[in-house]
Protein backbone atom coordinates (compact mmCIF):
# COMPACT_ATOMS: atom_id res chain seq x y z
CA UNK A 1 0.00 0.00 0.00
CA UNK A 2 1.16 3.55 -1.19
CA UNK A 3 1.93 6.09 1.27
CA UNK A 4 2.39 10.00 0.78
CA UNK A 5 6.08 9.48 0.40
CA UNK A 6 6.18 6.80 -2.14
CA UNK A 7 5.93 6.58 -5.87
CA UNK A 8 4.09 4.44 -7.41
CA UNK A 9 5.97 2.55 -10.56
CA UNK A 10 2.93 0.92 -11.81
CA UNK A 11 0.18 2.44 -13.55
CA UNK A 12 -3.42 0.70 -14.19
CA UNK A 13 -5.02 1.03 -17.52
CA UNK A 14 -8.86 1.02 -16.87
CA UNK A 15 -11.63 1.42 -19.01
CA UNK A 16 -15.13 2.02 -18.32
CA UNK A 17 -18.50 3.39 -19.87
CA UNK A 18 -20.48 6.28 -18.40
CA UNK A 19 -18.75 6.99 -14.95
CA UNK A 20 -20.17 9.97 -12.86
CA UNK A 21 -16.98 10.71 -11.99
CA UNK A 22 -13.04 8.94 -11.40
CA UNK A 23 -13.84 7.61 -8.07
CA UNK A 24 -14.91 4.49 -9.06
CA UNK A 25 -11.68 3.46 -8.89
CA UNK A 26 -12.26 3.16 -4.88
CA UNK A 27 -14.60 0.40 -5.77
CA UNK A 28 -12.03 -1.39 -7.66
CA UNK A 29 -9.07 -1.10 -4.62
CA UNK A 30 -6.78 0.99 -7.13
CA UNK A 31 -4.56 2.46 -4.84
CA UNK A 32 -1.81 3.69 -7.01
CA UNK A 33 -1.07 5.16 -10.50
CA UNK A 34 -4.22 4.96 -13.26
CA UNK A 35 -5.64 6.13 -16.50
CA UNK A 36 -8.99 6.18 -16.77
CA UNK A 37 -10.85 5.93 -20.10
CA UNK A 38 -14.35 6.43 -19.66
CA UNK A 39 -16.16 6.41 -22.87
CA UNK A 40 -19.12 8.68 -22.60
CA UNK A 41 -21.05 11.74 -24.27
CA UNK A 42 -18.28 14.05 -24.54
CA UNK A 43 -14.92 14.59 -24.55
CA UNK A 44 -12.72 15.69 -21.98
CA UNK A 45 -9.67 15.03 -19.81
CA UNK A 46 -8.32 15.92 -16.17
CA UNK A 47 -5.44 15.62 -14.14
CA UNK A 48 -5.95 14.31 -10.23
CA UNK A 49 -3.45 13.56 -7.56
CA UNK A 50 -5.11 12.31 -4.96
CA UNK A 51 -2.62 11.74 -2.00
CA UNK A 52 -0.07 9.73 -3.48
CA UNK A 53 -1.93 8.15 -6.57
CA UNK A 54 -1.68 9.96 -10.09
CA UNK A 55 -5.02 10.10 -11.99
CA UNK A 56 -5.65 10.61 -15.22
CA UNK A 57 -9.48 10.81 -16.23
CA UNK A 58 -10.38 10.69 -20.25
CA UNK A 59 -13.82 10.94 -20.68
CA UNK A 60 -14.04 10.02 -24.69
CA UNK A 61 -17.45 9.77 -27.39
CA UNK A 62 -14.95 6.74 -28.75
CA UNK A 63 -16.09 3.21 -28.47
CA UNK A 64 -14.49 -0.11 -28.01
CA UNK A 65 -12.50 -1.90 -25.31
CA UNK A 66 -9.31 -1.92 -27.45
CA UNK A 67 -10.03 1.65 -28.56
CA UNK A 68 -10.05 2.68 -25.37
CA UNK A 69 -7.07 0.39 -24.01
CA UNK A 70 -5.07 2.12 -26.97
CA UNK A 71 -5.55 5.29 -25.90
CA UNK A 72 -4.64 4.84 -22.59
CA UNK A 73 -1.70 2.92 -23.68
CA UNK A 74 -0.55 6.66 -25.61
CA UNK A 75 -1.10 8.41 -21.89
CA UNK A 76 0.42 6.08 -19.18
CA UNK A 77 3.47 7.03 -18.04
CA UNK A 78 4.70 4.61 -15.79
CA UNK A 79 7.31 2.22 -16.02
CA UNK A 80 5.43 -1.01 -15.38
CA UNK A 81 1.16 -0.94 -16.49
CA UNK A 82 -1.19 -3.33 -16.12
CA UNK A 83 -4.81 -3.96 -17.94
CA UNK A 84 -7.97 -3.85 -16.02
CA UNK A 85 -11.61 -4.38 -16.91
CA UNK A 86 -14.43 -2.28 -14.47
CA UNK A 87 -15.46 -5.77 -12.38
CA UNK A 88 -11.79 -6.38 -11.29
CA UNK A 89 -11.26 -6.00 -7.27
CA UNK A 90 -7.71 -5.66 -6.32
CA UNK A 91 -6.20 -7.22 -3.69
CA UNK A 92 -4.15 -4.42 -1.07
CA UNK A 93 -0.40 -5.48 -2.50
CA UNK A 94 -1.22 -5.48 -5.93
CA UNK A 95 1.26 -2.89 -6.58
CA UNK A 96 4.22 -4.41 -4.83
CA UNK A 97 3.56 -8.07 -6.09
CA UNK A 98 3.61 -6.46 -9.64
CA UNK A 99 6.57 -4.19 -8.87
CA UNK A 100 8.21 -7.12 -6.82
CA UNK A 101 8.13 -9.84 -9.75
CA UNK A 102 9.48 -7.05 -12.64
CA UNK A 103 12.29 -6.75 -10.35
CA UNK A 104 13.34 -10.39 -9.33
CA UNK A 105 12.51 -11.31 -13.27
CA UNK A 106 14.63 -8.19 -15.50
CA UNK A 107 14.12 -10.85 -18.53
CA UNK A 108 10.39 -10.17 -18.10
CA UNK A 109 9.30 -8.05 -20.70
CA UNK A 110 5.32 -9.35 -19.75
CA UNK A 111 4.01 -10.99 -16.38
CA UNK A 112 0.61 -12.76 -16.45
CA UNK A 113 -0.96 -12.96 -12.69
CA UNK A 114 -3.75 -14.69 -11.13
CA UNK A 115 -7.04 -13.74 -11.07
CA UNK A 116 -9.91 -15.42 -9.51
CA UNK A 117 -12.96 -15.94 -11.70
CA UNK A 118 -16.02 -17.94 -11.83
CA UNK A 119 -14.71 -20.43 -13.85
CA UNK A 120 -11.03 -20.20 -12.60
CA UNK A 121 -10.12 -20.81 -8.64
CA UNK A 122 -7.03 -21.57 -8.92
CA UNK A 123 -3.89 -20.30 -11.13
CA UNK A 124 -2.77 -22.15 -14.68
CA UNK A 125 0.42 -23.17 -13.29
CA UNK A 126 1.71 -23.77 -10.10
CA UNK A 127 4.91 -21.74 -10.20
CA UNK A 128 6.56 -19.06 -12.10
CA UNK A 129 7.79 -19.90 -15.91
CA UNK A 130 8.03 -18.50 -19.00
CA UNK A 131 5.05 -19.33 -21.67
CA UNK A 132 5.13 -20.39 -25.19
CA UNK A 133 2.46 -19.31 -27.64
CA UNK A 134 -0.06 -21.93 -26.23
CA UNK A 135 0.32 -21.17 -22.85
CA UNK A 136 -1.09 -17.38 -23.48
CA UNK A 137 -4.58 -18.41 -24.63
CA UNK A 138 -5.95 -18.70 -21.27
CA UNK A 139 -4.56 -15.87 -19.73
CA UNK A 140 -7.36 -12.72 -20.15
CA UNK A 141 -6.42 -9.17 -20.12
CA UNK A 142 -6.74 -7.98 -16.81
CA UNK A 143 -3.93 -10.47 -15.77
CA UNK A 144 -1.11 -8.66 -18.47
CA UNK A 145 1.41 -6.49 -16.46
CA UNK A 146 4.32 -4.89 -18.59
CA UNK A 147 6.85 -3.02 -18.93
CA UNK A 148 6.00 -0.02 -20.81
CA UNK A 149 8.93 1.50 -22.67
CA UNK A 150 9.52 -1.87 -24.04
CA UNK A 151 5.83 -2.39 -25.72
CA UNK A 152 6.16 1.24 -27.11
CA UNK A 153 9.61 0.73 -28.57
CA UNK A 154 8.09 -2.49 -30.52
CA UNK A 155 4.67 -0.67 -31.64
CA UNK A 156 2.60 -3.23 -30.23
CA UNK A 157 -1.67 -2.18 -29.20
CA UNK A 158 -4.64 -4.24 -29.16
CA UNK A 159 -5.96 -4.75 -32.46
CA UNK A 160 -8.96 -2.87 -32.34
CA UNK A 161 -11.13 -4.81 -34.62
CA UNK A 162 -11.30 -7.00 -31.32
CA UNK A 163 -12.87 -6.77 -27.83
CA UNK A 164 -15.91 -5.79 -26.41
CA UNK A 165 -17.72 -2.86 -29.01
CA UNK A 166 -15.76 -4.18 -31.88
CA UNK A 167 -16.83 -5.69 -35.13
CA UNK A 168 -15.32 -9.16 -33.42
CA UNK A 169 -16.13 -9.08 -29.36
CA UNK A 170 -13.43 -11.66 -27.84
CA UNK A 171 -9.54 -12.53 -28.32
CA UNK A 172 -7.72 -9.14 -28.45
CA UNK A 173 -5.64 -10.28 -25.46
CA UNK A 174 -4.63 -12.88 -26.81
CA UNK A 175 -3.94 -11.54 -30.20
CA UNK A 176 -1.61 -8.92 -28.39
CA UNK A 177 0.22 -11.16 -26.41
CA UNK A 178 0.72 -13.81 -29.89
CA UNK A 179 1.77 -10.35 -31.68
CA UNK A 180 4.71 -9.66 -28.49
CA UNK A 181 6.04 -13.00 -28.77
CA UNK A 182 6.47 -12.50 -32.56
CA UNK A 183 8.14 -9.27 -31.78
CA UNK A 184 10.57 -11.25 -29.29
CA UNK A 185 8.90 -10.25 -26.01
CA UNK A 186 9.29 -12.82 -23.79
CA UNK A 187 6.01 -13.57 -21.03
CA UNK A 188 6.48 -15.00 -17.55
CA UNK A 189 3.33 -16.58 -15.63
CA UNK A 190 3.69 -15.57 -11.72
CA UNK A 191 1.11 -17.81 -10.50
CA UNK A 192 0.37 -14.95 -7.44
CA UNK A 193 -3.01 -13.93 -6.79
CA UNK A 194 -3.25 -9.73 -7.56
CA UNK A 195 -7.55 -9.72 -7.83
CA UNK A 196 -10.54 -11.31 -7.84
CA UNK A 197 -13.87 -10.51 -10.18
CA UNK A 198 -17.05 -8.78 -8.82
CA UNK A 199 -20.10 -10.03 -9.46
CA UNK A 200 -21.22 -8.53 -12.52
CA UNK A 201 -22.66 -9.59 -16.01
CA UNK A 202 -20.31 -10.38 -18.56
CA UNK A 203 -20.35 -7.05 -21.53
CA UNK A 204 -19.62 -9.20 -23.97
CA UNK A 205 -20.57 -13.16 -23.37
CA UNK A 206 -23.86 -14.09 -24.21
CA UNK A 207 -23.75 -17.80 -24.80
CA UNK A 208 -22.20 -20.45 -27.16
CA UNK A 209 -24.24 -18.85 -30.26
CA UNK A 210 -23.04 -18.40 -33.66
CA UNK A 211 -21.61 -15.51 -33.36
CA UNK A 212 -19.67 -16.63 -30.49
CA UNK A 213 -17.73 -19.17 -32.58
CA UNK A 214 -17.49 -16.82 -35.28
CA UNK A 215 -15.98 -14.23 -32.99
CA UNK A 216 -13.82 -17.11 -32.09
CA UNK A 217 -12.67 -18.28 -35.70
CA UNK A 218 -11.41 -14.59 -36.50
CA UNK A 219 -9.68 -14.53 -33.22
CA UNK A 220 -7.69 -17.56 -33.83
CA UNK A 221 -7.13 -16.56 -37.58
CA UNK A 222 -5.65 -12.67 -36.42
CA UNK A 223 -3.65 -15.13 -33.98
CA UNK A 224 -1.85 -17.70 -36.07
CA UNK A 225 -2.67 -17.21 -39.69
CA UNK A 226 -0.70 -20.09 -40.39
CA UNK A 227 -2.04 -22.60 -37.76
CA UNK A 228 -5.86 -21.06 -37.40
CA UNK A 229 -6.89 -24.45 -38.57
CA UNK A 230 -5.31 -26.04 -35.46
CA UNK A 231 -6.34 -23.67 -33.26
CA UNK A 232 -10.00 -23.79 -34.15
CA UNK A 233 -10.34 -28.05 -34.32
CA UNK A 234 -8.84 -28.31 -31.08
CA UNK A 235 -11.28 -25.43 -29.54
CA UNK A 236 -14.06 -27.25 -31.10
CA UNK A 237 -13.35 -30.75 -29.70
CA UNK A 238 -12.05 -29.55 -26.30
CA UNK A 239 -14.82 -27.73 -25.61
CA UNK A 240 -17.53 -29.82 -27.17
CA UNK A 241 -19.07 -31.04 -23.74
CA UNK A 242 -19.41 -27.29 -22.78
CA UNK A 243 -21.48 -26.42 -25.49
CA UNK A 244 -22.97 -29.09 -27.38
CA UNK A 245 -26.35 -28.48 -25.77
CA UNK A 246 -26.45 -25.48 -28.27
CA UNK A 247 -24.51 -26.27 -31.12
CA UNK A 248 -23.35 -29.18 -33.10
CA UNK A 249 -19.76 -29.95 -33.21
CA UNK A 250 -19.63 -29.49 -36.90
CA UNK A 251 -21.69 -26.53 -36.94
CA UNK A 252 -19.91 -25.39 -34.04
CA UNK A 253 -16.52 -25.96 -36.56
CA UNK A 254 -18.56 -24.03 -39.42
CA UNK A 255 -19.72 -20.94 -38.12
CA UNK A 256 -15.32 -20.66 -36.89
CA UNK A 257 -14.75 -20.96 -40.28
CA UNK A 258 -17.05 -18.44 -41.30
CA UNK A 259 -15.72 -15.85 -38.76
CA UNK A 260 -12.06 -16.53 -40.56
CA UNK A 261 -13.52 -15.61 -44.13
CA UNK A 262 -15.33 -12.35 -42.64
CA UNK A 263 -12.61 -11.13 -40.81
CA UNK A 264 -10.39 -11.70 -44.10
CA UNK A 265 -13.27 -9.49 -46.21
CA UNK A 266 -12.88 -6.99 -43.25
CA UNK A 267 -9.43 -6.68 -43.51
CA UNK A 268 -9.75 -6.39 -47.10
CA UNK A 269 -12.11 -3.55 -47.55
CA UNK A 270 -9.92 -1.69 -44.78
CA UNK A 271 -7.22 -1.70 -47.13
CA UNK A 272 -9.21 -0.66 -49.97
CA UNK A 273 -9.89 2.01 -47.43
Amino acid sequence: MNNSNSVSRLEVLLSCMHLDGWNYINHLNIKGNVTLINQCDHDSEEYIEDGSRKINYISTVERGLSKSRNMALKKASSEFCIFADNDVCYVDDYEEIITRSFDENPEADIIAFFIERPERHQPIYDKVRFMERFHTMKIFSPEVAFRLDTVRKKGLCMDEAFGAGAEFSMGEENIFLFDAMRAGLKILYVPIKIAGLLDTESTWFKGYTEKFFRDRGAGYYRMWKWGHHLLIWQFAIRKYKVYKNDMSLLKAIGCMYKGVAEYERCKSFSYRG
